[in-house]
């Protein structure tokens, strides 16, 4: 779709370059013509956006042709009364190049990112959404330099037409990740009848909000070293970022459990929950719906890592799901310039999905006795299952690949 648009907005100016070089018109009626194919053009987006699915995607070309059509026209007006001669073809062709160049530069989203709006689920509800930001007062944020409190983001996804309680799935993303990276996943089982609440961990996501209505942007050191990690060959300082990541993030679902489970024992939520206006009705049908004494955790990456670690600290979690991600918390030290995992059993029930090569070099790693914590969690685990999903790569497990098929190659699609 976006690259049929692209080639007809092309066609356009490449019209009007043509036109302009046989018929030769003067100044007056070439702006004119200007004028009306700007005006076609707008109109193409407009159409667009009001019939495509994530039209957003659309905005910044629309932006770029809306202020096109009013130079266009300032131009027609403050020139109508002048001939000026012929319009020369190589203007109009150097006009058309460049028309062409911007419109492409400002459709880069609509190329990047598809019409994607989530899967059909199979289950029989309807599905509701609110959102909140919980505030953690025995917390400072370690990335704000003003000792403000550490906030998380919870955003729920439940049954809309729910007539019980149903078991609770916290989510935590991946790195440099965000909530919605997994939507698809909390749609099906919100669908099937589970409360859902998927987490941003701020500084650690790609973008999340504020309590302030502030957009706070992933750390850049976080993406530098989580991206260089493999380089660093000091096994010590290693470990020394797996546990500050895994402090942070675990005190993150830790606390958001904690709200969640007092906010449906006291029938309302305290005030550690920032709720923007009539959303305060919506979690509390959502917190009315949820049975604390059926709870999951489960994520991607870094987040399958945190729901795998908070489910050996906490004894009220019924299972794990870690969906692709190095079990980083079973990390405990150094000696001999190797890192020690753990081996104390796991008693929760734990799946580890995991893509195809991890598969593979997982039981490779079995074979050799190499002391990797996915292999050793599930083999000390009392119920303890791994999934390898053929021909999937990491960002598989993910929507990115259905959202931005570019962006999922360039991070890790395979063809699943």
């Amino acid at each position: 779709m976006s690259i049929a648009i692209f080639v007809i907005l092309a066609a356009l100016e490449i019209l009007l370059a043509v036109r302009t070089c046989v018929v030769r018109p003067d100044k007056k009626a070439w702006r004119r013509d200007r004028l009306v194919v700007r005006a076609i053009e707008v109109g193409i987006i407009v159409l667009c956006l009001a019939f495509c699915p994530q039209a957003w995607r659309f905005v910044p070309v629309l932006l770029l042709l809306a202020i096109l059509f009013v130079i266009a026209a300032i131009g027609m007006l403050l020139r109508r009364n002048k001939q000026g001669g012929h319009k020369k073809g190589a203007g109009a062709v150097a006009a058309c190049l460049l028309s062409i160049l911007a419109v492409c530069l400002f459709m880069m989203p609509a190329f990047l990112f598809t019409g994607y709006s989530g899967l059909p689920v199979t289950g029989e509800h309807e599905i509701a959404r609110t959102s909140a930001i919980l505030v953690d007062s025995s917390r400072t944020d370690p990335f704000e330099k003003d000792g403000s409190y550490r906030e998380v983001p919870v955003h729920f996804y439940y049954p809309a037409d729910g007539t019980e309680q149903y078991p609770l799935v916290v989510f935590s993303h991946g790195a440099f990740g965000y909530y919605e990276s997994n939507t698809s996943t909390y749609m099906e089982l919100a669908s099937n009848g589970y409360v859902v609440v998927a987490l941003d961990h701020p500084h650690h996501a790609f973008f999340a909000e504020d309590t302030e209505g502030k957009t706070v942007i992933v750390d850049t050191e976080f993406i530098s070293t989580a991206l260089n990690l493999g380089s660093i060959e000091d096994k010590q300082a290693q470990l020394t970022f797996y546990k500050e990541w895994m402090k942070l993030r675990t005190g993150d679902m830790n606390f958001a459990v904690d709200e969640i489970k007092a906010a449906v024992q006291a029938g309302a939520a305290d005030d550690s929950w920032f709720i923007k206006g009539k959303e305060g009705e919506n979690i509390q049908a959502a917190l009315a719906m949820t049975d604390i004494s059926r709870i999951g955790l489960m994520g991607h990456s870094m987040g399958g890592a945190t729901s795998v670690e908070l489910g050996r600290e906490r004894d009220d979690i019924a299972a794990v799901i870690d969906i692709d991600g190095t079990m980083l918390g079973e990390y405990t030290g150094v000696e001999n310039g190797e890192l020690l995992v753990r081996e104390d059993p796991y008693t929760v029930p734990v799946l580890d999905m995991c893509n195809w090569k991890s598969y593979n070099d997982n039981q490779d790693y079995i074979a050799a006795g190499f002391p990797y914590p996915n292999v050793v969690v599930i083999g000390h685990a009392a119920e303890g299952f791994s999934l390898g999903i053929r021909d999937s790569e990491h960002m598989d497990f993910t929507d990115l690949p259905m959202f931005s098929p570019t962006l999922g190659k360039m991070l890790g699609s395979g063809e699943r």
